[in-house]
């Protein structure tokens, strides 16, 4: 049917042997969902897709959802443009830190598809970090505060209260809104959450928009959540991908933090997302 081909030891693969531009078959579709939720994150290199086999390829995993917050295209209100162009110096990225997309939700996304359209010849490279690995290794005196226990998770970046200062702000090449109360608003989630068809476990926590524990107050929450995030993205829990032309990486947004590196002025790095949320299979 396919090849896959792990990353690393934890995380991620390399899926090889199918045309993402043809329709996929109910029995790809379904090998290709049981290959995430293994690995997590899969890849597709050499894809070249148009936004309808992206959306596509999306709806593999889930029914496509639009994000609030973010603008999208002007052609698709499905799809974000994730552009950084040459111009920009100095600037933030979008992703550019440990986070777990919009966990801020009370229904957060399940996944995301991004394919890639025009990247550097180096730099610009997407990391994760496997979360059921981090929790099955967490050491016990941490295992205690997270287990039963609900986090706070906050949309800081696009709110009142946390408003990130300009400069660390993300491209102006990706237009967000910015002061909103309504994202200041607290939600909760489990600190360890079971994923729905694997039934393995994770830390559903990450630095942008988790502020505290519940039953603790931030000061109270902040060295602990600080040794949790070191613990969360050791190497051994990691995979990073270096970008190429037409590649495609869909990952499980529920499992995983990812990071976006921002080394790579000067240079146009475009590329289109969308995102899911699971059905049941």
């Amino acid at each position: 049917m396919f090849d896959v081909k792990p990353l690393t030891g934890a995380i991620g693969a390399e899926i090889t042997g199918v045309d993402l531009n043809l329709p996929i078959s109910d029995r790809v579709a379904k090998a290709l969902r049981v290959a995430l939720w293994r690995h997590l994150i899969i890849v597709f290199r050499d894809q070249f897709l148009d936004i309808s086999a992206q959306k596509r390829l999306t709806e593999v995993f889930g029914e496509v959802m639009r994000l609030p917050y973010v603008e999208p295209t002007n052609d698709d209100p499905d799809v974000i443009a994730v552009l950084k162009e040459a111009s920009e110096h100095n600037v933030g990225v979008f992703g550019g830190e440990w986070h777990s997309d919009f966990s801020f939700l009370e229904r957060p996304p399940s996944g995301s598809v991004l394919n890639a359209v025009e990247v550097p010849d180096y730099g610009g490279d997407t990391l994760w970090a496997n979360q059921a690995s981090a929790y099955e290794a967490l050491p016990a005196d941490l295992r205690k505060i997270v287990e039963g226990r609900d986090a706070i998770h906050v949309g800081k970046p696009y709110g009142v209260k946390y408003a990130p200062p300009k400069e660390s702000r993300a491209a102006s090449s990706i237009r967000m809104t910015r002061g909103d109360p309504d994202a200041d608003r607290e939600i909760h989630h489990p600190a360890v959450i079971e994923h729905p068809h694997s039934g393995r476990k994770a830390l559903f926590l990450n630095p942008i928009y988790t502020t505290r524990f519940d039953g603790m107050s931030d000061a109270e929450s902040a060295p602990l959540l600080e040794a949790i995030y070191k613990h969360c993205i050791r190497p051994e829990f990691c995979c990073r991908l270096r970008w190429s032309p037409g590649a495609v990486a869909v990952w499980d947004n529920r499992m995983t933090l990812h990071y976006a590196v921002n080394d790579y002025d000067g240079v146009r790095r475009l590329l289109y997302r969308t995102t899911f949320v699971d059905v049941r299979h």
